[in-house]
């Protein structure tokens, strides 16, 4: 019996030494087909032989500069969350489980097309050899990585379709008594909006005669590092990537470019459910018949201090989608988008399209489901593409609302075809434009018309940076990558168009003998001689900021119409006295914090990046960067969404600008780009703050994209594993 046993683990030993050198071996190989030039800014430019290669290549790059973002981004999207981080991402993890089974997405893998299942088995083995070969990384929780889990987060956005589920609906229906008093934290919808610019520029309002585009996503800073990839195999692309993905998400290649913005096309749907228990198992009507419901046991893990916990709960599916909250006595069901393969796909395939033709292609797999798209190419075509995904639906019903799931004409009826979408093709105008707006004003006046669409087709709202992009778009020539760059940082906050007017009014009503005539009479002063742009000098912006911002919070429980345009409200429907009463409380609020009103903008808004936390901490007795953007909120172009933080009196930057880009598509492409902060993750690397400067002037930086240029701004090139 003994020798049996030390037979079998030898066995064991020996199997597992085996699988360990085939492992190092292939890793090895794909290693001398790939070289990684790193530029004078620390981007990486891979140069592989296969797109395989490259993908190997690109993603140990990215682990060079930051692995905790790559490891954490698929931690979060496998739900395991709350393994590192404990009971309060439980839930978070259990939505994310909903849709992510483990078997299923390895069934996916493997029948997966074999060129997709090489990127994946690329990807994944990028990742390990960047682990064996640098033995000093110690990772949270995944110390190996599996192809299949690259298709768990495969479509690239921010914040994705999921993040709508409340993770306190979710706890309170199936595990409401287990950590009873339990408050888990949501995303806040109403916080610095994180969407993005995107404007495309015809060849005939361009000084070279071909078309322009500007990349310009709004993030958290530095969710997005700058890439660049090569093979020899027709890929040569350009531009973002999130953290541990192997495409690049908004960018470009030799023969065009692609820009993603949030879109509020409408891709998901609440079903409210009639229940009834039949013979001990819950059915939900739908017509004159009872379903039972799928359920499925999903097994959790959590962290409480030093031990691993464990935990189930039993999802309950209905055709339209799992379970996710009960209101008014009846349960809700969501239907939203689960298409991994096809979203990588996708979101591959584009960065390799040679023109329009191509680009639409890969748009009709119908798997970006939460943007829209801005395209320029080399041909000279604009385009835009308002959303994706978009489920056909029975007009009559109203589809902002939860609809009734009993009632079979609320099922979806397929999906729209991208022609049936709204849609921009090189309109007369000669630009596009779309700040997360509505898709009404994106080509000024020969954009698409409301009436022609469904409602749902678009619930997007004008905003304050649509309105002024529309305005410094309008009658513009001659563009140039420069020029463009000025245009996307037009610095007019249009929200404060309506408002300050109403304020400068209020405050003339005011009584002679009221104390706040006198009181407030030079900071009124200053905003009635405010030119409404933002900027470090501006005293007029701080006193705005601090004002509206302090307006919002008092008129937050006020009815509105949900499409009026919140500006307009706030000047119209809020009466004197709580302008005024806020006005004052600005006022008040800039003197306790600053010692005077009187405080330019530049001395509150600040970057700074002292720590590689992915929540960022920042303190004001260590050195920052005075900054005049703003945010997109009131209508910065360029966004910079910052606030104070417990311990700080000054505003940081976290959200907004990150990876900006401007590219013209010529015989040759030629492009500017620009990061928050810098490439690297490490803050004992050269790379981490080296752009911070530039980024505070709005300075860009040209972008290395042919070889000839990369090699004389690059260091010498290295292979993944070897020293560099």
């Amino acid at each position: 019996m003994m020798k049996r046993f030390v037979f079998l683990w030898i066995l064991i030993l020996y199997v597992s030494f085996s699988q360990a050198q085939n492992d190092l071996d292939r890793w090895q190989k794909r290693a001398t087909n790939t070289e990684i030039y790193r530029d004078q800014w620390g981007v990486p430019h891979i140069y592989g032989k296969t797109d395989a290669d490259a993908v190997f290549g690109m993603i140990y790059a990215q682990c060079e500069d930051d692995f905790n973002r790559v490891e954490v981004n698929y931690i979060n999207a496998m739900g395991r969350m709350a393994e590192v981080e404990g009971i309060s991402l439980l839930y978070s993890d259990f939505r994310m489980k909903l849709y992510i089974d483990q078997e299923l997405v390895k069934k996916e893998y493997e029948n997966s097309p074999k060129w997709l299942k090489d990127l994946m088995d690329a990807w994944a083995d990028g990742i390990n050899f960047f682990l064996h070969t640098h033995p000093e990384v110690n990772p949270k929780l995944l110390n190996r990585f599996e192809p299949w889990m690259a298709l768990t987060f495969s479509e690239g956005s921010i914040g994705g379709d999921i993040e709508t589920i409340s993770v306190n609906q979710l706890k309170d229906f199936y595990d409401k008594d287990f950590y009873a008093n339990l408050t888990l934290k949501e995303r806040d919808w109403n916080e610095e909006p994180q969407g993005s610019n995107g404007f495309a520029i015809a060849p005939k309002l361009s000084k070279s005669g071909n078309a322009l585009l500007l990349i310009n996503p709004h993030t958290s800073f530095y969710f997005r590092p700058e890439v660049h990839m090569v093979s020899e195999e027709g890929l040569n692309a350009y531009g973002a990537v999130t953290w541990g993905q192997f495409f690049i998400y908004q960018g470009f290649n030799e023969y065009n470019g692609w820009m993603h913005t949030s879109s509020r096309a409408d891709a998901i749907d609440h079903f409210a459910l009639t229940v009834e228990k039949i013979n001990g198992k819950y059915h939900y009507q739908f017509g004159d018949e009872w379903r039972p419901f799928e359920e499925k046991s999903i097994s959790l893990k959590y962290k409480e201090g030093n031990e691993l916990k464990e935990r189930e709960i039993t999802a309950r599916y209905s055709h339209h989608g799992p379970v996710i909250r009960e209101e008014n006595g009846k349960w809700v069901a969501i239907s939203l988008m689960v298409e991994r393969e096809k979203a990588l796909t996708q979101s591959y395939t584009r960065t390799k399209t040679k023109n329009h033709q191509e680009f639409k292609a890969t748009m009709d797999l119908r798997t970006n489901s939460s943007n829209n798209t801005v395209y320029a190419d080399r041909d000279g075509n604009i385009v835009y593409y308002h959303g994706n995904f978009i489920p056909i639906r029975d007009p009559q019903f109203d589809w902002r609302n939860v609809v009734d799931g009993s009632n079979p004409k609320t099922d979806w009826k397929g999906l729209h075809e991208v022609d049936e979408m709204i849609y921009i093709e090189n309109p007369e105008n000669g630009w596009i434009q779309n700040c997360n707006s509505n898709p009404f004003t994106a080509a000024g006046s020969y954009s698409p018309k409301k009436e022609d669409y469904q409602p749902y087709m678009a619930w997007d709202l004008e905003n304050a940076r649509g309105l002024n992009a529309v305005r410094v778009l309008t009658g513009k020539k001659d563009y140039t990558l420069e020029s463009l760059i000025e245009t996307a940082y037009e610095p007019t906050l249009m929200a404060f168009n309506p408002l300050i007017p109403a304020l400068i009014e209020a405050f003339d009503k005011l009584p002679v003998d009221d104390p706040r005539k006198f009181d407030l009479l030079d900071p009124i002063g200053v905003l009635a001689s405010w030119d409404l742009k933002t900027g470090t000098s501006s005293v007029g912006t701080s006193l705005a900021i601090f004002w509206g911002g302090q307006l919002m919070a008092d008129a937050r429980s006020m009815e509105r119409a949900w499409d009026s345009y919140i500006f307009d409200f706030l000047a119209h429907e809020t009466s004197d006295e709580m302008k005024i009463d806020a006005f004052e409380k600005a006022v008040a609020k800039l003197t306790d914090d600053f010692g005077t009103w009187n405080t330019p903008w530049g001395e509150i808004n600040r970057f700074q990046r002292v720590t590689n936390e992915i929540q960022g901490k920042f303190y004001d007795e260590l050195p920052s960067l005075p900054i005049g953007y703003n945010s997109s909120l009131w209508g910065s172009l360029a966004a910079y969404g910052s606030r104070a933080y417990p311990n700080t009196k000054r505003w940081y930057g976290n959200v907004g600008n990150s990876f900006v880009a401007v590219v013209e598509f010529g015989e040759k492409v030629k492009a500017k780009s620009l990061l928050a902060g810098g490439q690297s993750g490490n803050p004992f690397s050269p790379h981490f703050i080296d752009q911070a400067e530039r980024y505070a002037k709005g300075a860009f930086k040209d972008v290395n994209y042919y070889k000839e240029d990369v090699i004389k701004h690059a260091k010498a090139p290295y292979q993944p594993g070897f020293i560099k």
